[in-house]
């Protein structure tokens, strides 16, 4: 479908169309500017994939503004056990989301403007984009110190990491999209990015670590609806575009046929955590029993997100032989998931003998092995 189509499906739609500021020149070409009615992080990151793959970007370029509820998103090619708190994130009920795009970890929720530029690959240049967002904020608010890094973020103030970037580049196509933290959560963010696991040994891209700030401590009286505004007001005048902003709805199967499909796929498993490259885990469980301290040492090959291979050292005669190669039997070939190990290890559990010990030192271990998850 071409892009011109898309865009009369959209003004079909009963949506709203947000009210140009005075003074926007409006043309009927140059670039398309259109935001997610959804705060769903697995339907807006299926519009990024579904605009990538349909749309024609040859004649007109498009902006896509999009804000998420609390989520975790990673790039393809990282390991999330590596790079957040996945049983913080399952207490709070934070998603997972992995993009189809390279990069590090981001926390978006509400207080976290994502910004997603298409154009065609010989037109792509991600410079050029953070420049603009640069503009629009300094002709927002004048006395904003911000400036673009070598690194292609955004810093406040020249030390706070404000805006992080991430691209994808197809064979005709590109986009490039990045964040701007507005009123994020920071206690939330850093308590999620910062993995409790240890002993991870991984080829995954790593996520650099950064001093973050929100545009509100700088300037309490700012909104997201201001520098979204902002931002489609100096994108509209570099590509001599309608101002306007088209709302459009992620799940609407008539504008964006097969969009479900794609929301879809990436809320699978197999997506999330078994495209993960093949990791190791090398750990010491100091569980506590009877006020003793008992060292256990772990060891896993992990590949597509499942145990390839286990094995667990524990003190000499404190669980029968024969349960813990049961048990490393089991364990190899499931999920890295707590889910699917807890459900391993209560079949176990009701085969061995009925002895409340032996029961008792089992728990214990199998709550430390799911620490690992």
């Amino acid at each position: 479908m071409v892009l011109q189509s898309l865009l009369k499906n959209c003004l079909q739609l009963p949506c709203i169309l947000r009210t140009p500021k005075a003074g926007f020149r409006s043309t009927t070409h140059g670039g398309l500017i259109i935001q997610s009615v959804s705060n769903d992080v697995y339907q807006n990151l299926a519009i990024e994939d579904w605009i990538h793959d349909h749309m024609d970007l040859e004649n007109q370029q498009v902006l896509f503004l999009w804000r998420n509820s609390p989520a975790v998103v990673i790039g393809r090619h990282q390991n999330p056990w590596q790079e957040c708190n996945l049983r913080l994130m399952r207490q709070k009920n934070i998603k997972l989301a992995r993009r189809r795009s390279g990069g590090g970890t981001v926390y978006h929720d509400l207080g976290n403007i994502n910004l997603t530029f298409f154009t065609t690959r010989r037109k792509y240049e991600r410079l050029a984009n953070l420049k603009l967002v640069v503009k629009a904020l300094k002709a927002l608010r004048p006395q904003l110190e911000v400036h673009v890094t070598d690194r292609y973020d955004i810093l406040l103030d020249r030390q706070y990491k404000i805006s992080g970037t991430a691209a994808k580049l197809g064979r005709a196509t590109a986009y490039h999209h990045c964040t701007l933290l507005c009123n994020s959560d920071k206690f939330v963010l850093s308590s999620v990015l910062k993995s409790p696991y240890k002993g991870i040994k991984s080829n995954a891209t790593p996520s650099v670590s950064a001093s973050v700030k929100n545009l509100f401590e700088e300037d309490p009286s700012l909104t997201c609806e201001m520098l979204l505004d902002a931002i489609a007001e100096e994108y509209a005048t570099q590509h001599q575009t309608d101002p306007r902003i088209t709302l459009i709805n992620p799940a609407d199967e008539t504008v964006l046929p097969g969009i479900n499909t794609k929301a879809k796929e990436l809320q699978t498993w197999e997506w999330l955590y078994g495209k993960t490259p093949k990791f190791s885990i090398s750990t010491c469980l100091n569980m506590v029993y009877k006020g003793s301290v008992l060292d256990v040492k772990v060891n896993m090959d992990v590949k597509h997100g499942r145990i390839e291979a286990c094995s667990i050292d524990l003190p000499e005669q404190w669980l029968p032989p024969a349960l813990c190669s049961e048990l490393v039997k089991s364990l190899t070939g499931s999920r890295l998931c707590p889910n699917e190990t807890t459900t391993l290890a209560a079949t176990l559990l009701r085969v061995c003998p009925r002895d409340e010990e032996l029961h008792s030192r089992w728990n214990l271990l199998w709550e430390n092995i799911t620490t690992l998850m």
